[in-house]
């Protein structure tokens, strides 16, 4: 098969999947969505590229070089900036640009100025090398099979652009070109011409995973504070008890509840509710511990989960909430609101896997709290000195 016809092909398929991952891509929202649209003009620009080698017959040898050479390095940038923005790191598109500019500028000059076809691969290919690094500076920062599948292609990359610039260096007679008959260049090319499809695959695998964390995370995650929904709190409370179990720790819970909270609604309607629970949820949060989690189990109730906590801290870290809601009012529609919460505090101990009965024994010392006048702090010990006390009393008068 000649180059001419294999750059052809790759350039067919090239463009085709572009244009099928645009297409698909019409409908995706957010920074995934552009990272996909981005990666899908990636492929048209690579198509380009390989289209210009194969026309190359067409085509003077400084156009071939300086426009060939300039697609191919657009099109590594564009892969770089669509693959950091999807996993959410910095695009570095400074960066990227800098380093694209480099690579042609020194492409241009050993092809055109001071001719060196070992010199202009060798430049080139470091170009290429750090838009890879940035890649995999970006897929290390995570686990997944489509990481996975990724680096390995970076890696396979790289191994290609080293086996062709050793094959340049040791041969008795070097090349002029990538367009030059011979069994190196063509393998290169062949192998080159195979990475858009596995490339555009593993993409389209690491974007899959991305939609579906976030699907996880929405699942997860109360629609108006940002904080764990109940389905989460319960998911951290079990991973927290497993961790208590291996290391011998204790758990604080802390359930907490907005007193007198339909008050608020019917004075201020829902909106100034939403306002006031996000108020709360700001407090809370800025007076938790690193490692303490939040989360919203029902209308104004929450639930605190502080890991390597006695049944003291946990109550020390129920009156600092306490104090902290209570000492800072809640600005609505204009009217400073003060506003108070009820908190149930229990303990899980080291060993304890009941996660249903940890968090119903802070329910009940919330529900003590509720009838104890509000704005106040009880502990599921403190309501059983309580039903001892009161045993007590009842053994006496019988």
């Amino acid at each position: 098969m000649q180059i001419e016809t294999l750059s052809l092909i790759t350039a067919i398929q090239s463009i085709v999947l572009a244009a099928m991952l645009w297409m698909g891509s019409q409908s995706a929202a957010g920074s995934a969505g552009f990272s996909l649209r981005l990666r899908s003009v990636a492929l048209g620009v690579e198509g380009l590229g390989w289209g210009a080698l194969a026309l190359q017959a067409w085509m003077t040898p400084a156009q071939l070089l300086l426009g060939g050479n300039a697609l191919n390095l657009l099109a590594q940038a564009l892969v770089v900036v669509a693959v950091r923005m999807l996993l959410g790191e910095p695009p570095r598109i400074r960066l990227v640009v800098v380093i694209a500019l480099l690579g042609w500028m020194s492409v241009s000059w050993f092809g055109l100025i001071d001719p060196n076809y070992r010199l202009r691969t060798f430049f080139g290919s470091l170009a290429i090398l750090a838009n890879l690094l940035l890649q995999a500076q970006a897929l290390l920062n995570g686990r997944s099979r489509a990481r996975t599948l990724m680096l390995v292609l970076c890696a396979v990359s790289a191994l290609l652009l080293l086996w062709r610039n050793a094959m340049l260096w040791f041969a008795l007679v070097a090349p002029v070109s990538a367009a030059e008959q011979g069994v190196g260049n063509y393998l290169y090319l062949l192998f080159a011409g195979m990475q858009p499809v596995f490339a555009s695959i593993a993409f389209l695998l690491m974007y899959s995973d991305v939609l579906q964390g976030k699907l996880r995370m929405l699942a997860r995650t109360d629609a108006l504070t940002g904080v764990s929904n109940r389905l989460a709190v319960g998911e951290l409370a079990v991973k927290m008890l497993a961790t208590a179990a291996r290391t011998r720790q204790s758990v604080g819970v802390l359930m907490l509840d907005a007193d007198h909270f339909k008050k608020v609604n019917d004075r201020f309607g829902h909106a100034g509710g939403d306002q006031v629970l996000l108020e709360l949820m700001a407090s809370v949060t800025a007076t938790l511990r690193a490692g303490d989690e939040v989360g919203r189990v029902g209308g104004e109730e929450f639930v605190v989960l502080a890991p390597n906590t006695s049944l003291s801290g946990a109550v020390t870290l129920g009156e600092r909430i306490r104090q902290t809601l209570a000492t800072t009012p809640v600005i609505i529609d204009g009217e400073a609101l003060n506003l108070t919460v009820s908190i149930g505090v229990a303990v899980a101990l080291p060993g304890d896997r009941d996660v249903a009965g940890v968090l119903h024994r802070a329910d009940m010392a919330l529900y003590a709290a509720k009838h104890n006048g509000r704005d106040c702090v009880m502990s599921a010990v403190d309501l059983e000195v309580a039903d001892a006390a009161r045993e007590a009393v009842a053994d006496v008068v019988r």
